[in-house]
């Protein structure tokens, strides 16, 4: 794999080491992101490649191609060098995926932010990238403002004290052809999104160009050539995270496809995207098919319009009982599910033009990939039908978390596996499911939400002697937080008070929506929170009082 042949490690493993059924895929040498996604987009140049359902803004081929050049020169004249990394504070835009792939172009490192995150929350991760610049569009100045770096802003409205994106693409236009001092290698750092991966606090993942077109590769291996051209694709996933940016504007933009952008959701809003821009391919997440399958807004709409072909579900689990009722109510639409994770992409796949997997698995095992199941505790590999946790080895799996190498260490062993703290198997046809997960995180409509975050929050209010988060069940959003707090005598504040306080430092999708008082938290031993004896007994509680 990669520069060279990964050894597989001696003892069990080499008979329960698991491989794709299908062959091995080429993964070019030699060729940058942006590069390898914009290959022979000349002779798409008056195709849309970009367009906002709502606005009907819109991007062609030649546009994009155009404007990530501009955009990358533009970068360099303004100092940008090798390997700076540019933060991106911006909603789901057209110009999204040219600002990444331009920055990529420029030796650049690509860093996305959730745009609903607080000041602070931006200013960790640019302090924690160690950022050089950010990109915003007017509505998300004022939080990144005072944060100490030059800003980019989108939009019409021109900020004395920012650059203008409009007057950077003339001046690139100006700027010297030959922009790039520094050659730009296959090796080179292109992204590093934040993820809690699988011990809890936010870390900036490694990601290589060459990460990342293998990936595609992988990925996009049973795309046929009568299908060149011809994919829409909804663009709703957020771009600021891998699986947005790389699934989906890449992905569509490496075969020549559309991508029909829409910011937020909100259900009429995405079905009119759907049917009037024909979108044929819809990454979503499992409370979207919830509400379309039990939201009666869904039946002010003329389904029959509907030019969908297949659905994708990736960030969340999809209970059965939701997969049938989907299938149902949208009997020609294919419900594809994949797995993955930002330290890696996508891993798994249920559909392509090789075969399918079976229902309620993940999938079966891309091309080029090696996964093998560990039992948690002995660390020996498993044979199939044994359910371990989860690790793979490719040339897709990152560099390690930025400046972090102990948690890098953690992560990823000296044979190269990264240990994805998910518990899952493989059955005798090659298909994976995923059963459970070692670590935490809690998994709120896609959203990672990190306990150990809104703890080390809760444990700042002088009145919280103890904490414990935990996630609650929800049939909208698959998690919500839940708190277990212990007070201090003198403590005068209320449930909502709690949840109001966490909620005003935090991004909307982490808040905390349950709190319960409690005279200890319970732990082990060396001190780690019993976690699955708090998830059970607030259950127990939920379930009580809904009855």
């Amino acid at each position: 794999m990669g520069g060279g042949k990964v050894q597989c490690s001696a003892s069990n493993d080499d008979e329960h080491i698991f491989r794709s059924r299908f062959p091995a895929v080429l993964v070019p040498d030699n060729v940058t992101l942006p590069e390898f996604v914009l290959q022979g987009a000349e002779l798409y140049a008056d195709k849309v490649a970009f367009v906002e359902s709502v606005t009907a803004k819109a991007y062609t081929y030649g546009e994009v191609v155009r404007d990530t050049r501009r955009f990358a020169k533009a970068l360099r004249s303004v100092g940008l060098r090798k390997g700076n990394v540019v933060i991106v504070v911006l909603p789901n835009i057209a110009e999204y995926g040219i600002i990444a792939l331009g920055i990529m172009s420029a030796g650049g490192v690509f860093s996305g932010v959730n745009p609903a995150s607080h000041t602070s929350e931006i200013k960790k991760q640019l302090e924690a990238a160690d950022a050089k610049l950010v990109v915003t569009n007017s509505p998300n100045y004022e939080k990144v403002k005072g944060l100490g770096l030059p800003v980019i802003v989108l939009g019409e409205e021109r900020i004395e004290t920012a650059m203008n994106w409009d007057e950077l693409l003339e001046a690139g236009d100006r700027a010297s052809t030959t922009f790039i001092d520094e050659e730009i290698y296959q090796t080179d750092l292109c992204a590093l999104p934040f993820s809690s991966g699988t011990t809890g606090m936010s870390k900036g993942v490694m990601l290589t160009h060459r990460n990342l077109v293998a990936n595609l590769c992988s990925s996009l291996f049973s795309v046929g050539s009568e299908m060149i051209g011809q994919v829409t694709t909804l663009g709703l996933i957020p771009f600021f995270h891998i699986y947005g940016i790389v699934g989906i504007c890449c992905a569509t933009l490496k075969n020549k496809g559309k991508v029909v952008i829409l910011s937020r959701f909100e259900l009429r809003t995405f079905l009119n995207a759907l049917i009037t821009q024909e979108v044929t391919f819809a990454p979503i997440v499992p409370p979207i098919i919830l509400a379309l399958v039990k939201n009666p807004i869904v039946e002010e709409f003329d389904l029959s319009k509907l030019k969908l072909r297949a659905v994708m579900t990736a960030a969340a689990p999809l209970a059965p009982e939701l997969l049938k009722s989907f299938e149902n109510k949208f009997p020609g639409v294919q419900v594809q599910e994949a797995y993955g994770l930002t330290e890696h992409s996508c891993i798994t796949l249920t559909h392509g033009g090789h075969g399918n997997a079976k229902k309620n698995s993940v999938g079966f095992i891309l091309p080029n990939l090696e996964i093998k199941f560990i039992d948690p505790d002995t660390g020996l590999s498993l044979p199939k039908n044994s359910p371990g946790e989860v690790c793979v080895r490719s040339q897709c799996v990152m560099q390690g978390y930025y400046n972090n190498k102990e948690e890098t260490a953690q992560t990823i062993d000296s044979e190269g596996w990264l240990h994805t703290g998910d518990i899952g198997y493989i059955d005798d046809d090659g298909d994976v499911y995923i059963v459970d997960r070692i670590k935490e995180l809690i998994k709120y409509k896609g959203f990672q939400v990190a306990p150990a975050e809104l703890e080390a929050i809760l444990l700042t209010l002088p009145s919280v002697q103890d904490a414990a988060v935990v996630p609650l069940a929800d049939e909208e959003a698959g998690e919500v937080p839940a708190a277990y707090v212990v007070m201090n005598k003198e403590a005068q504040e209320s449930e909502e008070d709690i949840i109001e306080f966490v909620a005003s430092n935090v991004a909307h999708y982490k808040k905390v929506r349950v709190v319960q008082f409690v005279d200890s938290i319970p732990k082990s031993p060396s001190g780690k929170i019993m976690r699955r004896v708090l998830k059970e007994k607030i259950a127990e509680k939920m379930k009580k009082t809904t009855k």
